[in-house]
């Protein structure tokens, strides 16, 4: 019984041992199997960023260029000029609402986005007060909509936000969805040219009306202009020629640059550039054209979104150098949009710089990732 016995266990024994020399799995391959693969998940921030990288490694030169291009809307062959020059956008006039009813300005306003590739910026200057472009018009608005001064005296921050919710209302039912405020400009001079149009002289309190104003635009979808960087205090008007600005840094510091800080910590889409001499930031060009000027927004007020010059065609410009090299000068120095009248010039003159090597291609890219992304914050692409 005993060598039965002997004899079994040794063959049970035998068997365990062969099952387990003979398997095909090893302690790494078990290992292998059980460990789970992580999926990899964007986040809705990266597949936007992505979204926006596939779209512009899709475009050619020329789409690129003429995203950069804001101009004011011409008053024949408006819709031929889209596709033509590949444009940004368009900046509406008073002309351009004068008499007309709601129904026909948001059929004119179609026909341009249904003639762009990709969809465009259409904007207007409603400040309010003496800068009014869309609530003039009767058809439009009872009255038009007062200054910022008069609304705030007439109802307090109250009135400061139903005035911006009632603008962003307005301007959207119409098509419109860049509205070229709020004016950050400090003044306390009555006689001076931006006083009207300006809050107050008061920084602290025009820093208020500012972030309140981008916060209410942006909840609508409203696209907001911070101007007219880096402040107009009681600079002449540059639409008439050069103006000089000589006062010390020091209040740029400790005031006009506070409400253009409070727009951008507020999530402001676009800054303007003015077109005022600032000696103490550069007594040899225009802001507008001044690389020092746009080092001071990007690199200390720490500014990422899109940098807009004020209209090309203003006599502060054109005095200063000719239709064509001011739109290439404009560029170089670090705009991201070119305000313009005269597109035909200074579209096929910033092109040619960049295919001549004059301007990098890769800060063309850099300035329509900006534009492509204020689009996308604002609903207009994917």
């Amino acid at each position: 019984m005993k060598r039965i016995f002997l004899s079994t266990a040794l063959i049970l024994t035998a068997a365990i041992l062969s099952s387990c020399f003979n398997s095909t799995s090893s302690p790494e391959k078990e290992a292998e199997t059980t460990v789970a693969v992580e999926p990899t998940t964007l986040s809705k921030e990266e597949i936007a960023k992505q979204k926006i990288d596939d779209r512009l490694a899709k475009m050619t030169i020329e789409e690129k260029v003429g995203q950069m291009f804001y101009v004011a809307c011409p008053d024949d062959g408006a819709k031929e000029a889209v596709s033509e020059y590949h444009l940004g956008g368009y900046i509406l006039f008073g002309r351009d609402f004068e008499g007309k009813t709601k129904e026909e300005i948001t059929a004119t306003i179609n026909e341009y986005q249904k003639a762009a590739d990709i969809p465009l910026l259409i904007g207007v200057d409603e400040e309010g007060g003496t800068v009014v472009r869309v609530s003039r018009n009767s058809n439009l608005r009872d009255n038009p909509f007062l200054s910022p001064r008069e609304t705030f005296a007439d109802g307090g921050w109250q009135a400061i936000d139903a005035d911006a919710r009632e603008k962003a209302e307005l301007l959207l039912s119409l098509g419109i969805n860049v509205n070229m405020a709020p004016v950050c400009d400090i003044t306390s001079d009555s006689d001076a040219f931006m006083y009207d149009r300006s809050f107050s002289g008061d920084y602290k309190e025009a820093s208020e009306f500012v972030k309140r104003v981008v916060n209410i635009s942006s909840e609508n979808k409203l696209g907001t202009v911070l101007k007219h960087f880096p402040g107009y205090g009681s600079t002449a008007d540059t639409h008439k020629g050069i103006a000089y600005d000589s006062r010390e840094y020091s209040e740029f510091e400790n005031a006009d640059f506070k409400p253009f800080l409070a727009g951008i910590e507020n999530g402001a889409d676009c800054v303007l550039v003015a077109h005022n001499i600032v000696n103490c930031i550069d007594s040899e060009y225009p802001a507008s054209l001044s690389l020092k000027v746009h080092n001071i927004l990007r690199e200390t007020l720490g500014f990422d979104g899109v940098i807009m010059t004020d209209d090309l065609s203003m006599q502060a410009i054109t005095d200063y150098t000719g239709a064509d090299k001011s739109a290439v000068f404009a560029v170089k120095s670090g705009n991201d949009i070119l305000c313009c009248s005269d597109v035909a010039v200074q579209y096929s003159a910033v092109l040619s710089a960049v295919k001549n090597n004059e301007i990098p291609e890769s800060q063309i890219d850099k300035s329509v990732r900006r534009i492509l992304r204020w689009k996308q914050k604002l609903g207009l692409i994917e």
